[in-house]
This record gives structure tokens, C-alpha cells and sequence, in this order.
């Protein structure tokens, strides 16, 4: 299975190099891809295993679309342009039939609704690109290592899992009015934040935000998972964040890459895999591959990418795209 075959590929490059760095860390594949555990699951077919996105066919192809958040709902009005009832996916999925897929693309990007086409994305191999922003360093620290972790969700944090358990100093950090340890399960948080230490800020608050820029400008690894416009106001635009340390390690986990024409779009695990092309064909049907498949897939990918990028001498941003990373595991 090539998916398997994948992850088996990333955790033995993470124990790899994070024996490099004196500690080394084995990761069980099996284990970091079931979350079974901590919420209601079943089996995904055209529906995902949570329930929340659903493959629909279109005029020309078939089209991953996810309800991941609240206020996707009031989403599918303005971008169908019909009403929608309590259960929108019969209605949804009648708008989609008579569409064409890149158009209904068109619109949801613009509405910033998570959508996909399956098997839209191209693979650039299973490790994320990275992008030099500043010159290697010669002193390369490969103990001590300093860590902010501001990524949310599943995959950034497993990253970040990686670099605690490596011996990492990894400072958690989480928005005083949105505190992701509070929402979904805190069980599953608490998972892949273990051996993280834990700072709240506000991100409206000047000073909270000066807090946050002088850890980052410290740090060895910065680890995030917002799409790159979300930075600017945060006072963390990668050109000036490069030029007051530019020795920092940047792992941008995003649904669609952190650079380009995609970098404005919005994904989550589900709807990413399918734009990879991780899905299973039943003859003509699509099914979703597993539970979110490219959050853990991608969360090992960038952290295997992440310490190469410190071995190279950091002065790097790894971009790590969902998308990408799924469409990679199919050539593993």
C-alpha cells in the first residue's frame, strides 16, 4: 500500500536524522494515524470518516468539499447561489451535478470555502520543497534545539511532537481568544502537545505580539499552519522575520503551499488528500482515503524536511502543502 509504504519511508528518515541531534525518536505509523481513539468515527467512503466533506460529482469530475468549520454552512448559499436546507448535502450535491468542477473551484476559493478537485495537485516528490531565505549557517546547533509551535489542528502539532520528543525546547503557543486546547477534543490536543511548554497570548495585544516576535526571532524552528496573509498583521512577514534571524528553520504547514498562486486557499486533511489524489477508486467512484489522511502524512513530512533544513544551515522556509505531500505518497 503506498501510503503505507510512505509513512514507513518518513519515520524511518525522522529516526534517521533525529539521531543526529543525540535523541532519537521512533515513530509508530500506525499509531499516529488513528484518532479513533478521541472522537466518533467510521468507515469513509464518498463521505469522510468524521463526516464533515463529502466527494460530489460535478459536470467533469468529482470534487472534495469540506464543512470543517461552523460558518462553512453559510458558506454554500452565496457560493452555489441557491438555498441550502439542514442537511445540505442532497442540495449541494444537485448544485454540483449541472457545474463544472474548476468553476465551482473558482467561486469557493474566493468565499474561502475548502474545496477541491480530486487529483488537481501534482506531485513534487514526498518531501516538501524547501525555499532559502537567508545564507546557511556555518554553526549548525543540533543540540538545544528551540521551538515555536503556533501550527493548530493535527498535522503542524505532530510536528512539532517530533522535535519535543527529541529533546527540544518547544514553546506552545495559542491565541487567549480562539485556545485550540479547548476545542474539538482536549485529549487529542494533549497527544501531540506533551513535553510542549504552554504560552496564551493575545494577538491584538501589542505587547503579547512583541512577546511572540522576540520568541520567534530566537528560535532555531518556527513551526505554523495559517495560511501567509495571516502574518503580516502579526508583525511576522518571512522577509523580516528572515532578516532578524536569519538562521530560523520556518515548517509553514498549509493546505495549498505557503508560496504562489495557491497560497490563498483554505484546506484541512480530508479534501487535501483528495486533491493529491489519495483517494479509493470503487471503478468509477471515489472514496476518502482513510481519516484526514494528509494531516498525518504531511505532519512526519515536515518534520523530516524541518531537520534537514537545520542540518543544511537553516535560513529556510519548508513549504509543506498538504496537497502536495498526498500526491507525493502516491509515487512512494
Amino acid at each position: 500500500m503506498k501510503f503505507r509504504r510512505a509513512m514507513d519511508r518518513l519515520a524511518e528518515g525522522v529516526r534517521r536524522l533525529t539521531a543526529r541531534f543525540g535523541a532519537t525518536v521512533e515513530v509508530d505509523p500506525v499509531e499516529v494515524v488513528d484518532r479513533s481513539a478521541f472522537m466518533s468515527l467510521h468507515a469513509p467512503g464518498v463521505a469522510s470518516a468524521n463526516g464533515r466533506a463529502r466527494l460530489l460529482q460535478a459536470e467533469d469530475g468529482w470534487i472534495a468539499v469540506n464543512l470543517a468549520r461552523a460558518d462553512d454552512l453559510d458558506l454554500l448559499p452565496p457560493w452555489l447561489e441557491v438555498e441550502v436546507s439542514r442537511d445540505p448535502w442532497p442540495s449541494v450535491q444537485a448544485a454540483c451535478a449541472g457545474r463544472l468542477a474548476s468553476d465551482l473551484l473558482v467561486r469557493a476559493r474566493l468565499l474561502g470555502l475548502p474545496v477541491s478537485i480530486v487529483g488537481e495537485t501534482r506531485s513534487c516528490g514526498l518531501l516538501p520543497p524547501t525555499v532559502r531565505m537567508a545564507p546557511a549557517r556555518e554553526d549548525v546547533r543540533t543540540r538545544s534545539l528551540r521551538v515555536v509551535d503556533i501550527s493548530s489542528l493535527w498535522a503542524g502539532p505532530l510536528c512539532g511532537s517530533v522535535f519535543a520528543d527529541m529533546g527540544a525546547t518547544v514553546t506552545k503557543v495559542e491565541s487567549r481568544t480562539r485556545p485550540e486546547s479547548h476545542v474539538g477534543s482536549p485529549e487529542f490536543f494533549a497527544r501531540f502537545n506533551r513535553g510542549k511548554a504552554r504560552l496564551t497570548l493575545d494577538f491584538s495585544d501589542p505587547i503579547d505580539l512583541a512577546r511572540l516576535q522576540a520568541l520567534v526571532t530566537e528560535a532555531d524552528v518556527f513551526i505554523t499552519s495559517a495560511r501567509p496573509r495571516a502574518f503580516e498583521g502579526l508583525g511576522l512577514a518571512p522577509k523580516s522575520v528572515f532578516a532578524r534571524n536569519p538562521g530560523l528553520t520556518w515548517i509553514a504547514v498549509t493546505g495549498h503551499g505557503c508560496l504562489g498562486r495557491d497560497a490563498d486557499r483554505v484546506a484541512f486533511g480530508d479534501d487535501a488528500a483528495a486533491a493529491g489524489g489519495l483517494v479509493r477508486w470503487t471503478g468509477a467512484t471515489p472514496g476518502f482515503f482513510g481519516d484526514a489522511s494528509a494531516d498525518p502524512l504531511t505532519g512526519l513530512a515536515a518534520a523530516f524536511a524541518g531537520l534537514n533544513g537545520i542540518v543544511a544551515g537553516g535560513g529556510v522556509v519548508v513549504d509543506a502543502a498538504m496537497a502536495r505531500v498526498s500526491a507525493g505518497a502516491l509515487d512512494a
